[in-house]
């Protein structure tokens, strides 16, 4: 795709018809912003393939709308009654609720440098597990990916 292929558009007017495509049986690829789905999504540089919800597990990447805050793509990390408990992978801490009507659509696939990772598939199950069981540590590991991008970009901008 070339710079004059891109368009971006605020977040509202376009989620609102992503999630009319979906709910109409579509699936549709964004790209991701923000991070925090890293490292399992980089804003910026991956993009998600997207379907309409039918069953969402735990483990699942969502695309939900949060009353109030907007549409946010998170994993869903527990259940509690008819609810579900979503936070951001490149968080450590901090949980939305969000009822089972408010999902939009679950990610099938993550686009990572042309390859797709199918996030169901039993390798990438144990990666999230890992990554979930690291929560305690998340905030060094995550403070350490950082500072090494940072480091990473700037090493490449030297000879510019």
């Amino acid at each position: 795709m070339t710079q004059e292929d891109k368009m971006t558009l605020p977040n509202d007017m376009l989620l609102a018809d992503v999630v009319s495509l979906l709910s109409s049986g579509h699936t549709v690829t964004l790209r991701a912003k923000g991070d925090s789905m890293f490292p399992f999504i980089v804003g910026g540089r991956d993009c998600v393939v997207l379907q309409r919800s039918r069953s969402v597990r735990v483990d699942d990447i969502v695309l939900a709308r949060l009353p109030g805050r907007g549409y946010v793509l998170h994993r869903v990390y527990g259940t509690a009654a008819d609810t579900f408990v979503l936070m951001g992978d490149g968080n450590v801490c901090g949980t939305e609720l969000c009822r089972a009507e408010d999902v939009c659509g679950t990610v099938l696939k993550i686009i990572r440098d042309g390859r797709y990772v199918v996030c169901r598939s039993p390798q990438e199950m144990r990666r999230v597990r890992l990554w979930k069981g690291l929560l305690p540590v998340r905030r060094y590991i995550l403070a350490l990916c950082r500072r090494w991008r940072r480091w990473r970009r700037g090493k490449g901008n030297k000879g510019k």
